[in-house]
């Protein structure tokens, strides 16, 4: 059994990924903003603010931590603002790094540790109006990298690099018939993403099946980001 710290989780991507650890018979700590449906199953569930000091609401010894808060900010660059700019700056790359290092002494315990981080397929992809998103995504792919170096061999580090998912936070792209459909079309296996299947590689990740791989970005994306056909 393993113990895993969850950033977020009570929607989308995160809550799957906590019912599949919770059912495996994990021990979920849950940190995030409101309370969710991970405690009516099992997860100890503590209050998050992004926005004041952190400080860890656990000691002990931890298996793994995925960090989940994240931002879809879609403008033309010349909209948005120096605030909006720092805003998915702090809620994607530094709100991670800060977490992590509350976090790492108890990684430290650990014999051994694994950490998952999510960016998104607009950090490594030229797409319209996502600039200030990629930018934010980008900073948590080399904290991926940098971090992984740094840590191993006891603990890895990878991080998932989504497509459009299926998610609440995803909801305004995905609200019509006509918008899924074009959605879908855009990937070359023609279809988005689903909170489950981008859940199942996360637990993968976390899991000792995942030992010999450390510092890589897997790119969950429907084959967006290295196919054409």
């Amino acid at each position: 059994m393993a113990r895993i710290l969850l950033v977020g989780g009570n929607s989308g991507i995160g809550l799957s990924l906590g019912k599949q650890l919770i059912a495996q018979g994990d021990e979920l700590i849950q940190w995030s903003r409101h309370y969710g449906e991970l405690v009516d199953v099992g997860a100890q569930y503590y209050p998050l603010d992004l926005a004041s000091e952190l400080v860890l609401p656990i000691d002990g010894e931890l298996d793994g931590v995925v960090y989940l808060p994240g931002t879809i900010r879609l403008k033309p660059f010349h909209r948005i603002g120096l605030e909006e700019f720092r805003e998915d700056m702090e809620v994607n790359a530094f709100g991670a790094a800060r977490v992590l290092q509350l976090a790492l002494p108890l990684l430290k315990k650990s014999p051994s540790a694994s950490i998952v981080l999510f960016s998104s397929v607009a950090a490594a992809q030229g797409l319209v109006f996502h600039t200030s998103i990629a930018m934010a995504k980008a900073a948590v792919e080399g904290l991926t990298l940098s971090l992984a170096a740094e840590l191993a061999p006891k603990i890895r580090v990878n991080a998932i690099s989504p497509s459009l998912t299926d998610t609440p936070l995803a909801s305004n792209l995905l609200n019509t018939d006509t918008k899924r459909e074009a959605s879908a079309n855009r990937h070359p296996l023609k279809q988005v993403g689903t909170p489950e299947g981008i859940a199942k590689l996360a637990n993968y990740l976390l899991s000792s099946d995942s030992n010999f791989i450390s510092g890589q970005v897997f790119h969950a994306d429907g084959g967006m980001s290295s196919l054409r056909v």
